[in-house]
């Protein structure tokens, strides 16, 4: 597994999503716990969570207790890795996401996590989504206070616009070191915001990585008229590998600000997203995935 820099960590270059262990659709507890096992097993130190993945209106801070577990479960060393949780949205019954940036409820989010995960400081603390009913600076205004407190030891934001990570920086300066947006194949409208982390050396985690990697949408032309057909199938084909594979190594060659997060709720899934780590596209490759458009499917 190659390693990437998040702050002053060393992390994995492929990290784990652990959001589809605790929503709906959610596997059971043992291949949950398989499936951390199994990224632990293959070399993944980064382990992104939330206090809101949950079934909606049930067991909040489901993810992060299961976390929780696995970690205390596991037979091997554990003490390089890192926890990254998030606060700042809720999952009521009716199953939307709200968002809620008050710096008081976030600090108590904070707070609570810390209890769930049983750790002495959150490791890396991240604002989930900007307020538009709060001045962002004030959101994370809270996260600083955080860090003044000792209870999280990085802090970071996510779902943000260039505006408001350079915003985030003047108040935290060398303590803020990622931020997580959303940026695959298929969506990279995010371009800007990892030029800028690039620029300021945070850690840019793509949350949803493999959006628009599914089998229709690979197997078969895009219905885009300037879209490349089948370039990662293509790709995947000729490495005799996945095209999920192929989509996260393109993205580590994006730039060594990337560090992606896949999701999995099966231990053979995020080994096979692990093993991205190793694969190294060459320029030719790299040039023609960087043209392709990927539908949705």
């Amino acid at each position: 597994m190659r390693h990437r820099t998040l702050g002053s960590l060393r992390v994995s270059a492929i990290g784990l999503g652990a959001m589809p262990l605790s929503i709906e659709g959610r596997p059971d507890e043992a291949r949950a716990l398989a499936t951390v096992h199994a990224a632990l097993d293959s070399g993944v130190t980064l382990l992104d969570t939330a206090d809101s993945y949950h079934l909606p209106g049930a067991e909040p801070g489901h993810n992060e207790l299961l976390l929780a577990r696995a970690l205390a479960a596991y037979g091997g060393d554990t003490d390089g890795v890192l926890v990254a949780t998030k606060g700042g949205r809720g999952r009521p019954a009716d199953g939307s996401w709200t968002v809620d940036g008050d710096p008081r409820r976030l600090k108590s989010a904070a707070e609570a996590s810390l209890r769930r995960l049983g750790v002495e400081a959150i490791g890396l603390y991240q604002l989930h989504k900007p307020d538009a009913a709060v001045p962002f600076e004030e959101s994370v205004g809270a996260l600083r206070e955080l860090l003044d407190e000792g209870k999280i030891r990085l802090a970071g934001v996510s779902n943000t616009d260039a505006d408001q990570i350079r915003a985030a920086h003047r108040i935290l300066g060398d303590r803020l070191v990622s931020v997580q947006n959303r940026y695959s194949p298929a969506v990279r409208d995010s371009e800007p915001e990892l030029r800028l982390c690039t620029e300021l050396g945070l850690a840019f985690l793509p949350w949803s990585p493999l959006g628009g990697i599914s089998r229709s949408s690979l197997d078969g032309p895009s219905q885009s008229a300037d879209a490349r057909p089948g370039a990662f199938r293509a790709v995947a084909r000729a490495r005799g590998v996945s095209p999920q594979r192929v989509a996260l190594a393109w993205l580590l060659a994006r730039s060594p600000a990337v560090i992606p997060i896949p999701g999995a709720s099966r231990p053979e899934t995020i080994r096979d997203s692990a093993a991205a780590a190793d694969l190294v596209l060459s320029g030719q490759e790299l040039q023609r995935l960087d043209g392709a458009v990927v539908s949705a499917g």
